[in-house]
């Protein structure tokens, strides 16, 4: 391993375990999490079953945040060490103004680049360790901010949503297209383009069976895989299915880092439990 040159950086949205962010020096900004009349800290005094019991009790939603310009600038000055550079990673401009007020914020130091990682969760995730890859190389801040920039569009994000009720909740699914979904099973696939989510397919049936089909066709392009990694990312309640789904991945790709983990505060108030995805770099952008 060469010296570091630059740090890594992220907002929580990337979904990282602990372990992962501790064992690869990567520096996590939790953003604040509105529980009611509360601000809780992402990961930090707030988890995703908290989410789901406020809304079962309220029937509120738990919202996300953005970290304010002199926030981001706390964070930056806080954690930069002298002589070195930094790569700074958001959730997707489309979804939160976060990406914007980093931006200013690193204007005011020297080698600091924000990335907009048009991008939600362990799609995030895999660009941030891509670029602990590279600083472990010894690659400089802009070198590093350079072949990111260029891989963002390559990153293969969906998740399979188990029920719409929190899509609809948080306005991004109108009241009919939640009622034909539910009476007619219906499970659709989020995939996220160009910064934002949105419907690339439906499936129907037991949920365990879409998923199985849902992973199958996700890896059947096996050409067309970038990089060593593959998350399966889940938002609770999919843990039965998980390690299931682990094996047919394992099966096509042997050689490959296949990560489980849980999706944080921000996905898991968007999409509600039992959503599952998996997430992997494309050799070409996503269509």
């Amino acid at each position: 391993m060469a010296d570091r040159k630059t740090m890594i950086f992220s907002d929580s949205t990337c979904d990282l375990p602990k372990s992962i962010t501790d064992a690869r020096n990567i520096i996590i900004n939790p953003l604040t999490i509105v529980f009611g009349e509360d601000n809780k800290i992402d990961g930090v005094d707030i988890t995703p079953d908290d989410v789901y019991a406020f809304y079962a009790k309220t029937g509120m939603l738990a919202k996300t945040t953005a970290a304010n310009i002199a926030e981001h600038e706390e964070f930056i000055r806080k954690n930069l060490k002298n002589g070195f550079g930094a790569v700074y990673f958001t959730i997707s401009s489309e979804m939160s103004s976060n990406n914007n007020y980093a931006k200013v914020a690193a204007e005011k130091f020297e080698d600091v680049y924000v990335i907009d990682s048009r991008n939600l969760s362990t799609g995030i995730g895999l660009l941030v360790l891509h670029a602990a890859d590279l600083a472990d190389q010894g690659k400089t801040a802009k070198e590093i901010y350079d072949e990111i920039i260029s891989m963002t569009d390559r990153v293969d994000a969906s998740f399979i949503v188990d029920t719409l009720e929190y899509l609809h909740k948080g306005g991004r699914c109108s009241s009919i297209a939640a009622l034909g979904a539910n009476f007619l099973k219906l499970r659709p696939c989020i995939q996220v383009k160009d910064g934002k989510m949105s419907v690339s397919k439906k499936y129907r049936g037991k949920m365990s069976d879409v998923l199985k089909t849902y992973v199958k066709e996700k890896i059947s392009d096996v050409d067309n895989l970038d990089g060593n990694r593959i998350f399966i990312t889940n938002s609770g309640n999919c843990e039965e299915i998980e390690k299931e789904l682990e094996q047919i991945v394992r099966e096509v790709y042997p050689d490959k880092e296949i990560i489980l983990n849980r999706a944080g505060c921000t996905v898991s108030s968007h999409c509600g439990p039992g959503t599952l995805g998996i997430l992997m770099i494309r050799k070409r952008p996503i269509e």
